[in-house]
């Protein structure tokens, strides 16, 4: 997975079309799209890739890196 930010609604639905003709180009089957008219959080489906592109406020709301932050163990078994 890849998570990527883009600066506005313009640059994230260029990054995310521009993956989309790199995917196609390079031979791999076409990646399912979410999210492409309205360029606030575009997901790009490539099967084994998943791809995130958000705008800066709405990675922040959203904040999906969370999910695979370990928690604090230093309380835990001190010697």
């Amino acid at each position: 997975m890849i998570v990527a930010s883009g600066r506005s609604h313009r640059h994230v639905g260029a990054v995310a079309d521009h993956l989309l003709r790199d995917i196609k180009s390079s031979g791999f089957p076409a990646a399912k799209v979410e999210g492409l008219p309205a360029c606030d959080w575009v997901l790009l489906d490539a099967g084994d890739i998943i791809v995130h592109i958000f705008r800066p406020e709405v990675r922040e709301f959203y904040n999906l890196e969370k999910m695979w932050m370990t928690a604090d163990l230093g309380n835990q078994d001190q010697a």
